[in-house]
């Protein structure tokens, strides 16, 4: 469903389980940052107005869990701070073709490929970590992340068929998993 070309390493619960404050605070940044991609496709495409609800709808949604992620930090003690980018989504934008249209359906569909590995990821926390509310915070996410990853190939697949969608999205999820098999600097959401 989630069109992962590879899943995630089987030491990285155990890398993340180790490195837990970082991996909130990391979780927090890519709550942030998704709101801020689908924002910035609404700018970038302002000629299309069948992208604004749906993008504004996913937006808000990814606030509104950064500011869960937030409230988590804030009653472990976390502060909340700036951290050094994973490598992994700017690998992965490298496969983003420069001449529009393609660049229009790459950036929609590498978006789909976050929102799913962000849900692989989230699963796997819900179903390995011992503190069964944090636990059951990532669980209570995955619906979401998933409808993420599938408005995105849908607003794709509205733009440019079903055929296109798929082909492409295709040779972007092996540049993912690519970008993911690069090691990164500490465990994180997507390294």
């Amino acid at each position: 469903m989630l069109h992962l070309a590879a899943e995630t390493r089987p030491t990285w619960i155990t890398e993340a389980m180790g490195a837990l404050d970082l991996i909130l605070l990391d979780h927090a940044h890519c709550e942030k940052k998704a709101a801020s991609q689908a924002l910035n496709l609404i700018f970038r495409y302002g000629d299309d107005a069948g992208l604004a609800e749906p993008l504004a709808a996913l937006a808000q949604e990814e606030l509104a869990h950064f500011r869960l992620v937030l409230g988590l930090l804030e009653a472990r003690g976390l502060a909340y701070g700036r951290l050094e980018p994973s490598p992994y989504a700017e690998r992965l934008l490298k496969s983003v073709r420069r001449a529009e249209p393609d660049r229009k359906l790459d950036l929609l569909l590498c978006s789909a490929l976050i929102e799913a590995r962000s849900c692989e990821r989230m699963k796997l926390l819900s179903e390995n970590l011992p503190d069964p509310e944090l636990a059951q915070f990532y669980k209570s996410l995955l619906a979401s992340e998933a409808r993420h990853f599938s408005t995105y190939v849908d607003l794709a697949a509205d733009r440019f068929g079903r055929a296109a969608v798929v082909a492409r999205l295709d040779v972007l999820a092996l540049a993912e998993a690519a970008a993911l098999a690069e090691p990164g600097p500490a465990p994180r959401m997507h390294a």
